[in-house]
C-alpha cells in the first residue's frame, strides 16, 4: 500500500558504520535510481533497473521524498517489503512525483532541480505504546481495515511527545485518536535516511 506522508527534516550519512546499514556507493546508486525514474517517466523512456548487489535485491519497504526549492514535492513509499529494493525506489520515485494527490505532477522543468531523500524501512514488529521511542521508531497502526503509517521523523519534525505521536498515528489511519488503547494493532519499524547534497 502506497503511503503519501508529510514534510519532514533530513539526515544524511556519509559511511556506513555499525549504524548504517547502506554504504556510501548504495546510498548513491539508490539516488541515482530515484532521479532516473522521474526523468525516464518525464521524457517517456523505459526505465532500466540494472545490476544491483543482493543487498539492493532484497525485498524492502521504502518511502521517496521530494524537494523543490527547499520546498517538499512529493512523498509516497511502501511500508511492506512488496518489491526488491531497487524497484520500491524507482516505483516510489514515481510516485511522490506523479501520484502524491497533495501535488500536481512534476513538469520536465522541475524534474531537473528536484532534490530525493529515501528513507529505507526495516521490518515491520509488533510493539507496545510504552517501548515506543520518538526519534527511533516509525509507527503503523491498523484495526478494522484501516492503516496509518508516519515516519520516525514526522514526531521530531513537530515536537510531538509518545502520546501525541500514537493519537497522531491513529488519526492518519482515520481512527480515533485513543484507538491505540482500544484494540487498534501497533507495529514499528526503523528507517535509515539519505538524500542529496544540499538538502538542508
Amino acid at each position: 500500500m502506497m503511503f503519501p506522508l508529510p514534510n519532514f527534516r533530513k539526515n544524511e550519512f556519509s559511511a556506513r558504520d555499525s549504524r548504517h546499514e547502506f554504504s556510501e556507493d548504495e546510498r548513491r546508486l539508490l539516488l541515482e535510481l530515484a532521479h532516473r525514474s522521474i526523468a525516464c517517466a518525464l521524457e517517456g523512456r523505459a526505465l532500466s533497473l540494472g545490476p544491483g548487489t543482493d543487498h539492493l535485491t532484497e525485498k524492502r519497504g521504502a518511502f521517496c521524498t521530494l524537494y523543490l526549492d527547499g520546498q517538499l514535492r512529493g512523498c509516497v513509499g511502501y511500508v511492506f517489503p512488496l518489491a526488491p529494493l531497487l524497484q520500491t525506489v524507482a516505483e516510489t520515485a514515481r510516485g511522490a512525483a506523479f501520484d502524491d494527490p497533495r501535488f500536481p505532477a512534476v513538469t520536465p522543468e522541475e524534474g531537473s532541480r528536484l532534490k530525493v531523500s529515501l528513507s529505507i524501512l526495516s521490518v515491520l514488529t509488533p510493539i507496545a505504546p510504552e517501548q515506543v521511542e520518538v526519534g527511533t521508531h516509525g509507527l503503523l497502526v491498523s484495526r478494522a481495515g484501516k492503516r496509518g503509517v508516519l515516519l520516525p521523523q514526522v514526531p521530531v519534525e513537530h515536537g510531538w511527545e509518545r502520546t501525541t505521536f500514537l493519537e497522531q498515528t491513529c488519526l492518519k489511519a482515520g481512527l480515533p485518536p485513543d484507538a491505540w488503547k482500544t484494540g487498534a494493532t501497533l507495529e514499528s519499524f526503523t528507517a535509515e535516511i539519505f538524500g542529496d547534497e544540499g538538502l538542508a
